[in-house]
């Protein structure tokens, strides 16, 4: 973890409440897609935990970089960040948590994203691309009009698929239901999305497909580093702080496997 002030070099809106933001600065604590960080906001207690989405380094030595988040807007907070402008400077703590463990992807690994569970991934899909990995992204909405950034997906090179809870796009369904349809043999599979989207593609994929993988986490955060306990999950290897241990995990020690 570091803390460092960041400067906005972009804050525009993708789709309704969705916004995407560009910060500049120190991005050397950061190791491994599906990390996050968290940022100070004027006139609030509690820091902002936001996933990183993407990350560029301006300098050889990988210290200095843009890096992007994407966020949706879900009170005063993030309101007010649809409202900062270029050139503005953040207190921002970066390089929080793990991520996703890249080398267990093996030839043909799967990503499955829901709405803001989506953005981890593409830094996942990125470095995947980069050594000639075939990606296949799963991408799940609710309607068409809340559909962003499955083009930036297929620029990378991903076979795309795409769900809608209305059928206004894609699938009719969940990230699961398109999941049922797909041919293809996987060898490992990575997620981020809401808790009701990670339990179902839990049975679905790990207990009833027997695909391995890593599950990205959202919980409510206080501290973001570890003190305050009040992100904390059960596993199977007991109580585990979200922020701090997570917000990866892998299915084989996640509780839910554990028989009712």
């Amino acid at each position: 973890m570091k803390q460092c002030m960041m400067t906005i070099v972009e804050n525009i809106p993708l789709i309704r409440d969705t916004y995407r933001m560009k910060l500049e600065g120190d991005v050397s604590a950061f190791d491994a897609p599906g990390q996050f960080l968290d940022i100070q906001l004027d006139g609030h207690f509690l820091r902002r935990p936001i996933s990183l989405c993407d990350l560029d380094y301006t300098d050889r030595y990988c210290r200095e970089g843009i890096l992007t988040i994407i966020y949706k807007v879900l009170g005063e907070g993030t309101g007010e960040m649809t409202r900062m402008e270029n050139g503005r400077e953040l207190d921002v703590l970066t390089g929080l948590g793990n991520g996703y463990d890249l080398g267990c992807a093996g030839e043909r690994p799967l990503l499955i994203g829901g709405g803001v569970g989506i953005p981890p991934l593409y830094l996942a899909a990125k470095k995947l691309r980069e050594n000639d990995v075939d990606v296949t992204v799963l991408l799940g909405y609710n309607s068409a009009g809340d559909i962003f950034y499955d083009d930036e997906f297929g620029s990378l090179g991903c076979d795309v698929l795409i769900s809608t809870a209305d059928g206004s796009a894609g699938t009719k369904g969940f990230v699961t239901d398109a999941f049922r349809e797909l041919k293809t043999e996987f060898t490992y599979f990575y997620t981020c999305g809401p808790e009701p989207m990670l339990r179902a593609v839990f049975e679905e994929v790990y207990k009833g497909a027997g695909l391995s993988g890593q599950m990205s986490f959202e919980e409510r955060m206080g501290c973001g580093f570890g003190a305050c306990m009040g992100c904390s999950i059960e596993t199977k290897n007991g109580s585990r702080r979200v922020c701090k241990d997570g917000p990866v995990f892998r299915t084989e020690e996640i509780a839910w496997q554990i028989p009712e």
